[in-house]
C-alpha cells in the first residue's frame, strides 16, 4: 500500500525517509501534506517557537539542596527538590 518516500528538506537540503508507517499515519490523522522538513530541522524550528521557561532557583524545604523551580516560590509554601518531590509522591 504506502512505500517508503525519499524527501529532500526545505530547510536543511538533505534527503530524509517518509516511511511507510509515517505515511499511514498521516493518512489516518487527515493530513494532506507530506513533511517538508527533516525531524532535526522540525524539532529545532519547534524549539525555536517555544519560549524558554525562566526557572527559579530556591532551597528544598525538606533536604536543604539548592531547587531549580519554572515557577517564581511563595515564602509561605514549602518547595522542594525534584529528588524530595519524587519522595512524596511515592509515599
Amino acid at each position: 500500500m504506502y512505500q517508503d518516500k525519499t524527501i529532500v528538506c526545505k530547510d536543511c537540503g538533505q534527503d530524509f525517509i517518509f516511511t511507510a508507517g509515517e505515511q499511514e499515519f498521516y493518512a489516518e490523522r487527515g493530513f494532506q501534506n507530506e513533511p517538508q522538513r527533516c525531524k532535526n530541522c522540525r524539532d529545532r524550528r519547534k524549539d525555536s517557537v517555544k519560549p524558554q521557561k525562566e526557572m527559579h532557583v530556591t532551597t528544598c524545604a525538606k533536604c536543604g539542596k539548592e531547587a531549580k523551580v519554572p515557577f517564581q516560590p511563595v515564602a509561605e509554601r514549602p518547595v522542594y527538590c525534584s529528588e524530595c518531590f519524587a519522595k512524596m509522591k511515592q509515599a
